[in-house]
């Protein structure tokens, strides 16, 4: 039981030390050219775009790097693929903790 229990513990910290990795004060300096699609605190003002307040910061990371990468078609991919292609790792990992910290 006491193994359960640390290994518990551990994941929680785990899963909090990589959600920390970015740095949400400095994604918020970062996010002006996010709020056209994405909207002000990351709420949406036009229908086609997601709303990024509030998603999980792991998903929207491994998102961005996607887009970067090519890994990703279709929809507006491409233009995301623009915007991000230009982001360095922290960048990103700062612009998903930001985003994360909002509330939907």
């Amino acid at each position: 039981m006491k193994i359960v229990s640390v290994m518990v513990v551990l994941a929680g910290v785990l899963s909090f030390s990589a959600l920390a990795a970015g740095d949400p004060a400095a994604g918020k300096s970062k996010s002006a050219t996010c709020l056209a699609c994405h909207g002000a605190e990351g709420k949406i003002s036009v229908p086609m775009y997601p709303n990024l307040a509030g998603q999980n910061a792991m998903y929207l990371e491994h998102s961005l790097q996607a887009y970067k990468k090519g890994e990703r078609s279709g929809g507006q991919a491409e233009v995301m693929k623009a915007y991000v292609s230009g982001l360095s790792d922290d960048d990103i990992a700062d612009l998903a903790a930001y985003y994360a910290s909002l509330k939907p």
